[in-house]
């Protein structure tokens, strides 16, 4: 049950009998050769009775495997707070997996009320001794602040100390405190060689960061089959936004064939975890038969789920559905109300669908100066048919200028009918 079990150097009369002399040792070894099954019949419940004489005697081997029972139902019923005492009483030996089993359940409140200061305290304790997994904890409480003042700085310490021992998780979140600068200089090729060591351990969320980084060129040189292959190891152990790259790549071809049904499974995938900007293109493929066959009611459903989580074109797409009655009832006021939401996030071409509907009273009472303020946002993102309409609205004000300013801008950014009337101009002034 633990790593420093005692060589069988005795035979098993001679373990027994000094075992039955009240030999700790003995009886601790005795516990392991039951629950183990060498040189006696396997017996758990024998085992659980050796390491009690043993534990109570302050041996921490069979105080840690007691614990360790307990916490499983091996030979006794599962009892986390017996797990929890037993686990104390190895931890305040000194004994570090003990320590850091401690900190675990005072970090879940597993067996003991939850007390993540207490977790904290005990995650250093068997850090301090170099317990790797404790090491990677500590790090995560140094960069939450949960149970300790935050302290970036320390984060990147501990997790140092945890990914140079090979643990894979310091090893990817270090990689992320090099890419952010949390606690250390910016420094995307650190970031990316942390990543890649934890990526061959397997770690999904750094196969996916190492994937985003061979796609950039952040760190390392760009190569979209490096990028795919690290996608797609991560997107085949379910990471959500791997999954939704992955089929961005097969919809653009990067690093791979364009295949429009591979995107769409990949894009599912993702998006039937919750990934927000997948459902928003899972929709907008139906609502275009991208890869599917169209299905303005499937569109609705994953842009109103997009949508409800802020992705500002989901937003704007379901204002689209409601005002034109795609796969839904026909709703103006829903429209206006999914209109707004994606305009207040900044989206242009919802701020112009906004303005409409202010200028024609579609959906909200009709307010010129409510539309003209929508109209604005849009045309001052260079959205050309904002900028017309606001264009044409200031020549009904007999705003001339203005509108002449608008006009062009719209007519600099493709509006035909901006550029046929600038022209019409440009021949009445030559006249």
């Amino acid at each position: 049950m633990t790593d420093n079990a005692q060589p069988m150097t005795d035979t098993l009369q001679t373990l027994r009998e000094r075992a039955e002399a009240g030999d700790a040792r003995a009886q601790n070894r005795l516990g392991e050769c039951y629950v183990q099954g060498e040189g006696v019949e396997r017996d758990e419940q024998r085992a659980i009775d050796w390491w009690l004489r043993a534990a109570e005697q302050g041996d921490v081997d069979a105080q840690f495997s007691l614990g360790y029972c307990y916490a499983e139902g091996i030979g006794v019923r599962a009892d986390p707070a017996e797990a929890f005492a037993w686990n104390l009483r190895a931890a305040e030996q000194g004994f570090s997996s003990a320590q850091f089993n401690v900190a675990c359940y005072y970090d879940d409140g597993i067996g003991i009320e939850r007390d993540p200061s207490r977790a904290a305290e005990w995650y250093h304790r068997a850090a301090a001794q170099g317990h790797a997994a404790a090491q990677y904890n500590l790090g995560v409480c140094y960069e939450t602040g949960e149970g300790i003042d935050p302290d970036p700085a320390e984060a990147v310490r501990w997790y140092r100390l945890a990914a140079e021992q090979g643990h894979a998780l310091a090893q990817g979140n270090l990689g992320v405190c090099y890419y952010n600068g949390q606690g250390v200089e910016p420094d995307p090729a650190e970031a990316v060689r942390w990543w890649r060591r934890a990526a061959e351990q397997g770690v999904p969320r750094a196969q996916h960061n190492l994937g985003c980084c061979y796609y950039s060129g952040e760190g390392v040189d760009p190569d979209p089959a490096e990028a795919v292959k690290w996608t797609r190891l991560a997107a085949e152990q379910g990471e959500a936004e791997a999954q939704y790259n992955l089929g961005l790549s097969y919809e653009q071809g990067r690093g791979v064939d364009p295949d429009p049904a591979e995107a769409v499974r990949w894009t599912r995938l993702a998006a039937e975890q919750g990934e927000a900007e997948a459902q928003y293109t899972l929709g907008y493929c139906y609502m275009h038969g991208d890869g599917v066959e169209k299905d303005f009611a499937e569109a609705v459903r994953w842009y109103r789920l997009s949508a409800e989580q802020g992705v500002a074109e989901a937003q704007c797409n379901l204002g689209y559905c409601y005002e034109n009655g795609h796969g839904v009832e026909k709703n103006l006021e829903k429209a206006v109300h999914w209109y707004r939401a994606a305009a207040e996030q900044g989206l242009s071409i919802a701020q112009y669908n906004l303005g409409n509907c202010y200028d024609m009273g579609r959906g909200v009472k009709q307010d010129p100066k409510q539309a003209d303020e929508w109209l604005l946002r849009a045309a001052e993102q260079d959205h050309p048919e904002a900028q017309y309409a606001l264009g044409e609205n200031y020549a009904w004000m007999g705003d001339f200028e203005r509108s002449r300013y608008w006009t062009r801008r719209a007519a600099e950014n493709g509006h035909v009918e901006a550029s046929i009337s600038v022209e019409k101009w440009a021949e009445m002034d030559q006249e």
